[in-house]
């Protein structure tokens, strides 16, 4: 009935629901139905695809080369919400492009060429909130452009050739703004005198370029604007802004590089008294004219960031006059060191950020920051810590002495930080932590140690930090991991750890693990591990996230790996099972709902393996070796929404499989051995025309079977000639007596051929009724029908026992055939002329078209004269999903016995004898008994 369905819908052309399998673009695995998220991004594409699912929310097109848009390229798309455009060197959008995008929250067009903005060019955007034109080439902006974006929050114009303010007063004036981004433009002036309206809701404004000149508010129109931000200015700056209450609500400010005259700096300052917030970088040259002092004469200044300005040191009196600020940031200067007394005068200071400098030592000025409560001293180049560095630093909650060079901790360092929160040490030299952390880090919480050298973690070496919650214990190189490590962790919930080896009560004492991510190390340069023939066990019954991955493998996996897991949610194992996965493994994780076992050589699955995790919702078994996924069909996964088999090598698809799946919305099957011929084709229809699942990136699916295939993809595959269904002719040809003016044309575009060969048959039955009329004897006992390629079988085995050793008349086409005759003549004299016809079948013989035809002849010879006349030989063992395409040798198959060679092994005796039986039999209707067993189909 399917392939009924599809034969119709070609001769009618009609285009089904629409393909669920994009030919340019790929969807996040992460996303189904509804929701998908549709990425086309470095494509090279010149056009919008119109494949795209119009349920998509979440478009990429970034990278391309369309250079416009049309009108009509996006309808249909009502639930899109984010859509991405940046880089494709875009000049034109044409009006009203964007009114079927009712939905859409964010648009990015940065990076193109675009140079007008129409009056409709953004008709149908009313929910749109963030847009992004910058780096085009803008020069003109209509007065009625941002007319239809009335919820619009946050434009981005940066670095376009606009000249005039007019150009973004229509943006001013959007009551829902909140962000304008327009530096590096050609702006001139910003004077409110320009501005003709009375206020606007902005609260981020982002206007600095070289060619500004001067800033003049002589009027409230910014009453809510909050953040100011002004970088390379013209040297001729000037700032006026005669009344305070004008600048009232911003709260911060951000100078870059500016090019002005200190004075003018000083009057952007006293403009604004309400700042709680200011950050200066690259202004450096004003540091000795008392940039710092008039900076902080701000009222309201609290935290003051003075990132990238070139400091390579801080003396004393620098910050003297900033005893108000709460927050102090100076990253990614040159500092290399901070005098003792320069942080002084910050006696309410709860923030000093220092990271990316050049600091070897933790500074001495540090101890007089008796309220800090938050430190980060990562990427300097710090090699020791002394055990007076922090003592005063009681109230610290977070220290960061990631990315520096301290190789050893003697124990004392942290004992004054008894109120410590958070503890970053990663990327750092440490070869071990035996007693470094002391009792006094009972409230500790978070803990990062990743990416050292440690070698050995030793037991109850964590005992002290017994609130714990994260801990982060990944090294670079092996590390042996005792018994009793983890011993009074009790809250630890979050646990990374990177082990030599799996130990038995490894992780004995987490209660109350939630998440645990293993990594293992070389087998070979671990003794421990040479020399455990036991196989790892994990006992952590709270677990809810599992990952392990292993760069060598295990050379067993219990299947007892994870006992008493009644709450496990995600498993992933990467290179870690050395083959098929023991059928007990998942057992005790009735909860699973994601798994992914990747890279582990796991050629075939028994389908006991998923029974006991039905409510499986994602399975991921890419870079594997699978050459079948005829175990899915063996189990209840009626959850499965997602399936992804990346780099398998499976050839052939057998559609019938995904029936067992009714839940399935993503499947991808990308980097496999693809067959392009016949035996796919029920997949490639499936793979087109289900309106269910999606086949990510199956367009991109490439051949590898035959070599003439290779090069091509194969849902290019033409699947038209596979589907030769002789029983569609009955239904063509009653449907002809009400529609025959209208498929006329039809039939005789793609049906010739099947009149032709049906004509030929016709023949056959007169050339029957004649030589039954005559009455005229058999010239052969049998004509054997087989493939040139299976010709030296024939010679070899079959003609010298029937012919020589049982002395029956046989027929060949070569030897017997009369020449100059057609060949059709041919074809029929022979098996008209024989008892009986032996078909020796192969997979080339399938393949072949002349033997199609000569079994086509003799079945029709077989039911029209009811007799036993055709005898089945198959010379290999066919399974029953490649006789699919072949509708007639199927049901011949599925009607007659017949013999296999394949069977007879060594018994080639009782083989031939089988043969002779047959041909001995007469002409009598009934069927021969069973010569062997037929294959199961």
């Amino acid at each position: 009935m399917r392939r009924l369905v599809f034969l119709l819908s070609v001769l009618l052309q009609v285009n089904p629901s629409l393909p669920y399998s994009l030919k340019h673009c790929t969807v996040s695995s992460s996303s189904f139905v509804p929701g998908l998220s549709v990425t086309c991004a470095d494509r090279q594409l010149a056009a919008i695809p119109d494949d795209i699912p119009k349920k998509t929310i979440s478009l990429n097109l970034a990278n391309n080369q369309i250079r416009g848009i049309n009108s009509s390229a996006l309808n249909g798309f009502s639930k899109l919400l984010k859509l991405k455009m940046s880089s494709n060197s875009m000049w034109s959008i044409e009006d009203g492009s964007f009114a079927d995008l009712a939905a859409l929250t964010d648009l990015d067009l940065s990076y193109n060429n675009l140079t007008n903005l129409t009056d409709d060019m953004f008709q149908g955007l009313s929910r749109l909130a963030r847009l992004h034109l910058n780096e085009n080439g803008i020069r003109c902006v209509s007065a009625l452009a941002f007319r239809p974006l009335v919820r619009l929050q946050a434009v981005n114009l940066t670095s376009n050739y606009l000249r005039h303010i007019a150009h973004i007063v229509p943006i001013l004036q959007l009551i829902n703004l909140f962000r304008l981004e327009a530096g590096e433009n050609r702006f001139a002036s910003l004077d409110s005198d320009d501005l003709p309206f009375n206020k606007s809701d902005l609260r981020t404004f982002v206007f600095g370029m070289k060619s500004l000149t001067k800033v003049s508010i002589k009027r409230d129109v910014f009453p809510r604007l909050q953040s100011l931000r002004f970088s390379e200015c013209s040297p001729e700056f000037e700032w006026h802004v005669p009344n305070k209450t004008f600048l009232r609500s911003l709260t911060t400010l951000y100078l870059s590089g500016t090019v002005t005259s200190f004075e003018t700096f000083r009057m952007i300052v006293q403009s604004a008294e309400s700042v709680v917030y200011l950050r200066l970088s690259g202004m450096e040259r004003y540091f000795d004219k008392g940039l710092i002092s008039t900076s902080c004469r701000i009222p309201a200044l609290k935290r003051l960031n003075l990132s990238s300005n070139l400091i390579y040191a801080l003396n004393d009196t620098l910050l003297q006059p900033c005893s108000q600020i709460t927050e102090l940031t100076l990253v990614d200067n040159a500092l290399t060191d901070l005098s003792e007394n320069s942080l002084k005068p910050l006696n309410r200071l709860l923030t000093l950020q220092v990271g990316f400098n050049l600091l070897t030592r933790v500074p001495r000025a540090l101890r007089s920051l008796s309220t800090l409560i938050v430190l980060e001293l990562n990427t300097n180049d710090i090699k020791e810590i002394g055990c007076s560095d922090f003592l005063n630093l009681t109230t610290l909650r977070h220290l960061s002495l990631a990315q520096n060079c301290i190789s050893t901790l003697r124990g004392c360092e942290f004992q004054a930080l008894k109120d410590l929160r958070s503890l970053s040490l990663e990327q750092n030299l440490f070869l071990r932590v035996h007693e470094i952390f002391s009792f006094s880090l009972y409230n500790l919480r978070i803990l990062n140690m990743s990416s050292n050298k440690i070698h050995k973690y030793y037991k109850g070496i964590f005992r002290a930090l017994s609130s714990l919650v994260f801990l982060n214990a990944e090294s670079v190189d092996d590390a042996i991991v005792y018994n009793g490590t983890f011993e009074g962790l009790d809250r630890l919930q979050v646990l990374v750890l990177h082990a030599e080896s799996l130990r038995e009560d490894m992780l004995r004492g987490l209660t109350n693990l939630q998440n645990l991510t293993l990594y293992f190390q070389d087998p070979y340069k671990s003794l421990s591990r040479q020399f455990n023939a036991e196989p790892p066990i994990l006992n952590v019954p709270s677990l809810r996230l599992l990952t392990i991955k292993d760069p060598y493998r295990w050379d067993t996996v219990s299947p007892y790996l994870l006992r008493d897991m009644k709450y496990l949610e995600y498993f992933a194992a990467e290179n870690f099972f050395p083959g098929t996965p023991h059928p007990d493994t998942f057992t005790s994780t009735p909860r699973l709902t994601r798994l992914r076992i990747l890279d582990s050589d796991v050629s075939h699955l028994k389908p006991e393996l998923f029974q006991p995790i039905p409510n499986l919702q994602l399975l991921d078994l890419s870079k594997n070796k699978l050459t079948s996924l005829d175990f899915l069909s063996q189990v209840n996964l009626s959850a499965l929404s997602s399936l992804t088999l990346v780099k398998n090598q499976l050839t052939v698809i057998d559609e019938s499989v995904f029936q067992s799946l009714p839940a399935l919305t993503y499947l991808d099957l990308s980097d496999n051995p693809f067959t392009c011929d016949c035996s796919n084709a029920g997949f490639i229809q499936w793979a087109k025309n289900n309106n269910q699942t999606l086949v990510d990136n199956g367009h991109q699916y490439d051949c590898a079977f035959p070599a003439a295939q290779q090069g091509r993809k194969l849902l290019d595959f033409d699947v038209q000639s596979c589907w030769t269904d002789y029983g569609f002719l009955c239904f063509v040809s009653s449907t002809c007596l009400t529609l025959l003016t209208l498929l006329t044309s039809f039939t005789y575009h793609f049906l010739r051929w099947q009149l032709a060969y049906t004509f030929h048959l016709f023949l056959a039955f007169l050339y029957d009724s004649r030589k039954r009329k005559k009455g005229a004897a058999h010239q052969y006992d049998a004509f054997i029908s087989y493939n040139v390629h299976d010709e030296a079988w024939v010679y070899r085995e079959m003609l010298p026992v029937l012919e020589g050793e049982q002395g029956w008349r046989l027929c060949l086409h070569h030897r017997d055939f009369q020449p100059g005759k057609p060949i059709v003549e041919n074809i029929t004299d022979a098996i008209y002329g024989s008892r009986k016809t032996i078909c020796v079948i192969s997979r080339r013989y399938l393949q072949s078209e002349w033997c199609s035809r000569e079994i086509q002849m003799a079945s029709f010879r077989l039911f029209d004269e009811q007799k036993d006349v055709l005898i089945l030989l198959f010379l290999e063992d066919i399974p029953a999903r490649q006789l699919s395409p072949y509708h007639r040798m199927r049901k011949l198959v599925k009607r007659r016995t017949y013999l296999s060679w394949p069977l007879a092994g060594r018994h080639t005796g009782v083989f031939w004898q089988n043969v002779q039986r047959a041909l001995e039999t007469g002409d009598a209707p009934t069927e021969t008994p069973n010569l062997l067993a037929p294959l199961q189909l």
